[in-house]
C-alpha cells in the first residue's frame, strides 16, 4: 500500500507523467517542464564553424556577391537573335542609347553618328518609326530587331516606344588641338570655354553658335560639366560633328596657356565691368561662359582680362548661358566682318 502510494507519486512527478494536468504551469519556481530535458541538451550542443560572409544571405557581402553574379549572367545572356549585339546600359566610356520615337528621329535628322537602330519585335509602325528606319538605312546605320524585354530593362516604365538609337562615345579633342586649328584656319582665333555649364542642351546650343559665327572650337572642364551626349548632339543640329570639343583637365591652366599665346580672355557675366558695345573682338579671343545661376568660378574669373556684360533693353536681368554666348559671338563676328 505504501509502495502503491509511492508509485502514484512517481506518476505525478514532472517529466514522467503523460496526463494533461500533470504539466506544471509556466512561471513556477520548482521543477522542470514535462519533456524539456532533451531539447535543452540539444540546444547546448555546438553548431559547427560560422559560414563565410558570402554564404549568409542577409550579410552585405552576400548581397554584393549575388548582384555581381546577376550582372555577369545578364552580360552573358543571349539577346534572343543570333548575331545581334546585346543592348546595354551606357557607361562613362561606352555607347549611349537614345530612347523614344521623337528623340531618335531628331537625332537621325541631325545626322548624329549613330551605330545601330534597335526596333523591338512587334512594335506598331507609324510615320516617325518609318522615317527613322528610312533615315537609318540612308545613313548606313544597322537596323536590328531585338526582344522588347531588352529595351524594357533600359527605360523607366518601358517608355522607349519600341525604338532606341545607339550613339558611340564622343571623341574629345585636346586643348592643344584647338590651338592648332586656329593656326591653320588663317582667321583670328575665336574659342569658347564653358565653366559650370551642366545642361547638355546649353552645351549643344553653344556648339551650334560657335560653328555658325566662325569659331574654331569649344573647351569644357573634364569634371563638373555637361558632356557631349546625344542630347547635346541633337541640340547642336549636327554642328558637333564638324566642330571639335576639347576637355581640359584644369580649365584655369588652359586659359593661362592660351593667354600666353596672345589670346584675350573675356568672361561673360551679367555684372561685368565692360559693356559689349565697348568691347573690341578683332583680336584672338576666348569667351568664357559661366552658368546662369553660379556664374564664373572664382579662379576662372581672376584669370579673365575683362568681364563682359550685355546691355538689356527690357526688364530681364539675365539671359540663358547659351543665348548670352550666341549674342556675344554674333557681335564679334559682326565686328570682324566690318573691320
Amino acid at each position: 500500500m505504501v509502495a502503491g502510494r509511492i508509485e502514484r507519486k512517481g506518476e505525478l512527478m514532472a517529466g514522467n507523467s503523460q496526463r494533461r494536468g500533470a504539466i506544471r504551469k509556466g512561471g513556477t519556481k520548482k521543477g522542470a517542464v514535462v519533456g524539456s530535458g532533451g531539447k535543452r541538451r540539444r540546444g547546448l550542443e555546438g553548431r559547427g564553424a560560422t559560414p563565410p560572409a558570402e554564404a549568409r544571405t542577409k550579410h552585405p557581402a552576400a548581397k554584393r556577391a549575388a548582384a555581381a553574379a546577376k550582372a555577369k549572367a545578364a552580360q552573358s545572356r543571349p539577346s534572343g537573335k543570333a548575331g545581334v549585339p546585346r543592348v546595354g546600359r551606357k557607361s562613362d566610356d561606352g555607347p549611349e542609347l537614345v530612347l523614344g520615337r521623337n528623340p531618335v528621329l531628331e537625332c537621325l535628322r541631325a545626322e548624329v553618328p549613330a551605330t545601330a537602330l534597335y526596333v523591338a519585335v512587334g512594335t506598331e509602325n507609324d510615320d516617325r518609326l518609318s522615317e527613322s528606319v528610312q533615315r537609318a538605312a540612308d545613313l548606313g546605320i544597322s537596323i536590328l530587331e531585338v526582344p522588347r524585354t531588352d529595351l524594357d530593362r533600359l527605360s523607366a516604365n518601358g517608355l522607349h516606344q519600341g525604338v532606341a538609337l545607339q550613339v558611340p562615345p564622343y571623341r574629345y579633342a585636346h586643348p592643344d588641338d584647338l590651338m592648332d586649328r586656329v593656326k591653320t584656319s588663317g582667321e583670328p582665333g575665336l574659342l569658347v570655354a564653358l565653366d559650370n555649364i551642366s545642361d547638355p542642351r546649353n552645351l549643344g546650343a553653344v556648339i551650334r553658335s560657335v560653328a555658325a559665327f566662325g569659331g574654331q572650337g569649344v573647351v569644357i572642364p573634364q569634371r563638373r560639366s555637361a558632356s557631349v551626349t546625344a542630347v547635346a548632339w541633337r541640340t547642336s543640329a549636327g554642328a558637333a560633328a564638324r566642330l571639335p570639343v576639347a576637355r581640359a583637365t584644369n580649365l584655369t591652366r588652359t586659359l593661362k596657356d592660351w593667354a600666353s599665346q596672345g589670346f584675350q580672355i573675356v568672361g561673360l557675366d551679367a555684372g561685368g565691368d565692360t559693356p559689349l558695345d565697348e568691347f573690341d573682338g578683332s583680336m584672338p579671343t576666348v569667351v568664357v561662359v559661366g552658368s546662369e545661376g553660379k556664374g564664373l568660378s572664382r579662379l576662372v574669373r581672376e584669370n579673365c582680362d575683362s568681364i563682359l556684360s550685355i546691355p538689356m533693353a527690357g526688364p530681364v536681368e539675365s539671359l540663358n548661358a547659351s543665348v548670352a554666348a550666341g549674342v556675344v559671338l554674333a557681335d564679334i563676328a559682326r565686328q570682324r566682318r566690318l573691320g
